[in-house]
């Protein structure tokens, strides 16, 4: 399975949660021959919970795994700093990334430690972000840590 079909599961998780009413980002954890290992997308607005991020939800629904070494994780916006050291603390040794126009996170971190980043600058990813965070700036911040 290439980078597109992968971001592809991700885009639609971060359909649901936007649908939801939650904030567009979805992610997917896979292995790194293409099979879908777990989806999920941010849930903080609809759990409550400052941890329900796209990137730990797709960790969580993959299951426990003796090693991550064979995994490709795919989200539609560049992790943030908290998603970045669950990448490092599993050995995750790829990160699709379908944007980072809208936020940044701690891919170069990730970069510069080994990890491969394939990013895709993916239009759709942005303008799904770029409408969200003019409609709810304020959430926004809060998702980032700017508020």
């Amino acid at each position: 399975m290439d980078a597109r079909a992968m971001l592809a599961v991700a885009v639609e998780e971060a359909r649901l949660g936007s649908a939801a009413g939650g904030i567009p980002i979805g992610a997917a954890l896979f292995t790194a021959d293409g099979v879908l290992l777990g989806r999920g997308h941010n849930r903080r607005v609809q759990d409550g919970d400052a941890s329900a991020h796209a990137e730990t939800a797709a960790f969580r629904a993959a299951g426990r795994r003796r090693t991550y070494r064979d995994t490709v994780l795919v989200t539609t916006l560049s992790p943030c700093w908290y998603c970045s050291g669950l990448v490092r603390q599993f050995g995750i040794p790829r990160v699709v990334v379908g944007e980072a126009r809208t936020f940044r996170g701690g891919q170069d971190w990730l970069a510069e430690h080994g990890v491969a980043i394939e990013l895709l600058d993916d239009d759709g990813c942005a303008r799904m972000m770029a409408a969200f965070t003019t409609a709810h700036p304020d959430l926004w911040s809060e998702d980032i840590g700017r508020n």
